[in-house]
């Protein structure tokens, strides 16, 4: 009979310090093979062979492969379809249970309950532990035990019930001599079908600088004010409890940009239908005007409003876009141009570095009026005076729309005025 193992299965949390499910494994009475899957389901959604994302998964893994064969231990790492995975995994090792931290998303919640059932079959258990969020599901409910839909009365549940072990660090990396002694090797890139990206994810910047001045800078494009941390949230390359020790008593304005992180995964846990469904039903009867045109023009950046043009630019340029301007494009394109969000929902999906579906769906679905806390419909961002109030020097317009103030740059594709009346009209209408 083979070693009796354990598996820890990476997915959202690629990182070796303060993992909460490697903890756990580690902490077992079984040696422990890390694993992680390049699942075809999500690859094969993706438009692009270079996509940034998997080239910034892929060195990731390296780094980790490379940490832990320094100790004479490694990770395996796998590409296909994850029960098919599982499958084979399970005829190659003797494996008594399996590790995983928990992704609240519809497909990865679906992924899981079917390798649960494969590996309960198996007799091997497979046990969850919270690691991307620091409140999850069902622990911040309001008094009639209901999940809440507004983030101001769930920020202050979600303080009132930090606990001295809400920001723990589990010291993973200390107990990785307890990992299987194995000699793998990565699979290329291209054996999955990728290639490297030329787009880089870049490095967050936790420094007392950015944390101090994050409350009076982080609405400004034109300034680095911002901590660059949401990719790595994304992809788990830090511990979001690392982050929370950090800023906590040092910035209620960042740490509250974690709380909206745990709503909006809490909202989609709950309410998997806001995915493809507007969260609150009554918006169903707007009347998109859905303009491919007019979409094309936004999507280039070719708006002749140089703050939405400035943040497309920097999107499709660079893969991330500032918060602020992410708001003001999505109000545009939703209000003024009166396009389903859905549409610039997947673009951003398409787009961004820092992907994540639950906040990236809360943002468009409050842009546009639809969803839970969402922005009244009647309030609608002028792309004007918001150009002038956070880029007062025209420094990020500048940088992104070099032929701003030429005769090149394009006229404004609607009179704002005039889409804003439009907007008004057509919500009044739906709403009876």
């Amino acid at each position: 009979m083979s070693e009796s193992i354990s598996i820890f299965w990476f997915r959202r949390d690629l990182r070796l310090n303060d993992n909460h499910g490697l903890y756990n494994a580690l902490q077992g009475e079984h040696s422990v093979l890390p694993i992680f899957i390049f699942d075809t389901n999500i690859l094969e959604e993706l438009k692009h062979n270079d996509d940034a994302r998997v080239s910034f998964i892929y060195e990731r893994l390296q780094g980790i492969q490379n940490q832990l064969k320094q100790r004479h231990k490694g990770m395996q790492v796998f590409h296909g379809k994850p029960i098919e995975v599982w499958q084979q995994i399970i005829q190659e090792y003797n494996v008594k249970e399996v590790f995983v931290n928990r992704d609240y998303e519809p497909y990865a919640r679906e992924r899981d309950k079917a390798v649960y059932e494969l590996l309960k079959v198996n007799g091997i258990a497979m046990k969850g532990t919270k690691d991307q969020v620091i409140f999850e599901k069902d622990e911040v409910l309001t008094n009639q035990d209901k999940p809440y839909t507004v983030f101001t009365p769930y920020s202050k549940t979600w303080k009132s019930q930090l606990a001295d072990d809400s920001f723990a660090s589990y010291q993973s990396e200390e107990l990785l001599a307890n990992c299987l002694t194995i000699d793998t090797e990565l699979p290329s890139l291209s054996s999955i079908g990728f290639m490297q990206s030329e787009l880089k994810v870049p490095d967050y910047q936790l420094t007392d600088e950015i944390i101090d001045h994050y409350k009076e800078n982080r609405n400004r494009p034109d300034l680095n004010g911002t901590t660059k941390l949401s990719p790595h949230l994304r992809f788990g390359s830090i511990s979001v409890r690392e982050v929370c020790r950090r800023i906590h008593n040092q910035s209620e304005a960042l740490l509250n940009e974690m709380i909206w992180r745990d709503f909006y995964a809490q909202v989609l846990y709950h309410n998997p239908k806001v995915v493809t469904e507007n969260f609150r039903q009554k918006y169903d009867a707007v009347q998109w005007r859905n303009n491919e045109d007019e979409f094309r023009l936004w999507c280039e950046g070719k708006t002749g409003f140089p703050i939405v043009d400035a943040g497309m630019r920097q999107l499709n340029q660079t893969g991330w876009m500032h918060n602020r301007v992410r708001m003001i494009t999505a109000s545009f394109l939703c209000k003024d141009l009166l396009v389903d969000w859905r549409w610039g929902e997947a673009y951003f999906a398409e787009k961004l570095l820092d992907f994540d579906l639950a906040s990236n769906n809360g943002g468009w679905q409050w842009a546009a009026g639809t969803g839970t806390d969402a922005a009244p419909y009647f309030r609608i961002f002028n792309p004007e005076s918001q150009l002038k109030k956070f880029d007062p020097n025209l420094d990020y317009v500048k940088k992104w729309v070099p032929e701003y103030g030429t005769d090149n740059y394009s006229e404004p594709m609607v009179n704002h005025k005039e889409a804003r009346e439009r907007c008004l009209a057509t919500y009044k209408t739906a709403l009876g």
